[in-house]
């Protein structure tokens, strides 16, 4: 991928944040195309067994590695939160071979179409439209997980809410830009850019209104299937979280349900 996209050396801008006891945050910049910086980010959760879960896997750095082995190292789940955030997955699985890994379906057969990835391993649990509320990953998973899968989002996400924080992490479903924490160690500045300004004017969940969010999560990241993306809304409005931490833009570090209703309130109201 070009530098322009992600950071050539990732160990030198990357910000790494403890957000609770049991969530690491792993942020770096990221622009698409080149032009739009929505910077990125991985998620390391310990669960209560001492297993750990990384979603949105992130270039797996010494100092990420360092983050690990201080955690106890047993990393049990890479979650690829949708067909976009999947890069990093080999990498990680070469390094932790007994983790599992999560994915939506179509994932795997796009990546067998790259020549990227010549040795892509099995996905063990594949996430599909039939069958995404009868998925069984493990206890362990379950009891501090709550998981949904937007089959109705274009990019098919897997949206995961850390019981024990009440923290939800998503991928590509609330954006929270400008980016200020993933470019906090870049010389670059997260809102440089006439039309990377506007395009940040469009997702700003926090924005009051975010009219422009409610549209773009209207017009564009439902319009594969609205009925079934306003179902999955409604069910992830009634989970129990106060956080927000997105792969794109900065954390919402409270009131994130009052955000979360505030973006998707067309399809909470009808």
């Amino acid at each position: 991928m070009s530098s322009k996209l992600f950071p050539g050396d990732p160990s030198k801008v990357m910000v790494i944040r403890k957000v609770t006891p049991e969530i690491t945050t792993f942020s770096v910049p990221f622009s698409r195309f080149g032009l739009f910086k929505i910077g990125g980010r991985g998620t390391l959760v310990k669960l209560r067994t001492g297993s750990l879960a990384v979603i949105s896997p992130v270039a797996l750095t010494p100092e990420v590695q360092q983050i690990i082995a201080s955690e106890g190292g047993k990393v049990q789940y890479i979650i690829a939160p949708d067909i976009e955030h999947h890069l990093h997955i080999t990498t990680w699985k070469r390094a932790f071979p007994d983790a599992q890994i999560l994915a939506p379906e179509g994932l795997y057969e796009k990546r067998k179409t790259s020549r990227s990835y010549p040795d892509d391993p099995a996905f063990d649990h594949i996430f599909t439209k039939d069958g995404k509320h009868s998925l069984s990953i493990s206890d362990e998973f379950h009891a501090d997980f709550e998981v949904e899968y937007m089959d109705g989002h274009g990019n098919r996400e897997i949206i995961l809410c850390h019981k024990p924080s009440r923290t939800l992490i998503e991928a590509d479903l609330l954006f929270n830009l400008p980016c200020k924490e993933q470019y906090a160690q870049s010389e670059e500045s997260p809102t440089a850019g006439l039309l990377n300004r506007a395009f940040i004017s469009l997702l700003q969940a926090t924005a009051s209104p975010p009219t422009a969010h409610r549209r773009f999560a209207w017009y564009v990241l439902s319009k594969q299937d609205r009925a079934s993306f306003a179902e999955s809304v409604r069910r992830i409005y009634n989970w129990d979280f106060d956080r927000v931490i997105p792969c794109h833009g900065d954390v919402i570090e409270n009131r994130g349900k009052e955000v979360f209703r505030s973006v998707f309130e067309w399809f909470l109201e009808r």
